[in-house]
């Protein structure tokens, strides 16, 4: 199911240094969808099923557990003009046998960058981080997020932002050592995987000093989704004054609309304010990017036909 849940981190979060697998990141991920702001000494808990269910993996528990491990043995990197830290995730990890459950308490340390978030973090949609299918364009997603409001990211030199990515250390030593390796399986590849599967539609620039590259800039924009269908939970938070949409899935149809380029009043209109309606242009445009449609061109005019909005060709009024 996909979910319209906006989920934030503290932007210090966002550009830390760190190393975490995809798996690790989903559960990372799922924990921050879970957070409860006045609730920073709670237990939280991962549910094996309902993580399955959000990113459409089976997870064996000898892999979840050497997940978890790492995880408390990774630090995050974190620098600031006052300070540098290191800081590590749990406190504690409890699996409970038979129940299909994982119980979390966060070390104190983490805790202020997951709860005192004030003005500064990073919002993203956490459907679409899920889905995206490598570490890299996990941490990218997220990385351009924090920008989306300015279009255009910070300008990173290219060794920083790979030790971000944690393909650098501090001694050289490095994952990719050639640009065009570096551009193909790290930057190529998380731009196709955000621009296809995320609400955000990104591109990358390098940087040149003399004859060398040395920085990356990227530019971002919003677009819609294929579809946002929220969970019960999160539509009762959420919910516009017309019964069953979510403010995500009428935002969402709003930015489809502009991007099919509809752009007459009272059609607009006619279709934002009837529910019935929005729900439909959502689930029109996840069958259209997974291939259950297909339309070649005019996609406007098939949307409206399909609406009852606009008669087929060769019907006329009687």
């Amino acid at each position: 199911m996909n979910q319209a849940v906006e989920i934030r981190q503290h932007n210090a979060i966002t550009t830390a240094r760190y190393e975490y697998s995809e798996l690790q990141l989903d559960i990372f991920l799922y924990l921050l969808s879970m957070l409860k702001r006045d609730k920073k000494d709670e237990i939280y808990e991962i549910v094996v099923k309902d993580l399955s269910t959000m990113t459409g993996k089976e997870y064996k528990y000898g892999y979840l557990r050497k997940a978890t491990e790492e995880m408390g043995s990774r630090m995050f990197e974190i620098s600031t003009s006052k300070s540098y830290e290191q800081i590590w995730m749990f406190q504690r990890v409890k699996y409970v046998i038979g129940e299909g459950r994982i119980e979390v308490r966060f070390s104190d340390d983490i805790k202020p960058y997951l709860f005192d978030l004030k003005d500064n973090f990073t919002s993203f949609e956490l459907y679409a981080a899920l889905r995206l299918g490598s570490k890299y364009a996990k941490r990218i997603y997220a990385i351009c997020s924090q920008w989306k409001d300015k279009r255009q990211t910070q300008t990173f030199s290219l060794n920083e932002f790979k030790k971000m990515l944690f393909l650098l250390d501090d001694k050289g030593n490095e994952q990719f050592e050639r640009l065009s390796d570096f551009k193909r399986y790290v930057l190529d590849a998380s731009v196709k995987q955000i621009n296809q599967r995320t609400d955000l539609e990104i591109s990358y620039t390098l940087g040149k000093r003399g004859r060398s590259f040395d920085s990356v800039t990227f530019d971002v924009k919003a677009q819609p989704l294929a579809v946002v269908l929220p969970t019960k939970e999160e539509a009762a938070k959420t919910q516009t004054t017309l019964g069953g949409v979510s403010d995500a899935q009428y935002q969402n149809v709003r930015l489809l609309l502009e991007n099919w380029n509809i752009k007459r009043a009272d059609v607009i209109s006619q279709i934002m304010n009837s529910a019935e309606l929005i729900k439909e242009v959502n689930k029109f445009a996840y069958e259209l990017q997974t291939g259950k449609v297909k339309v070649e061109k005019n996609v406007a005019g098939y949307l409206l036909t399909r609406l009852g909005l606009k008669q087929p060709k060769g019907v006329k009024n009687g």
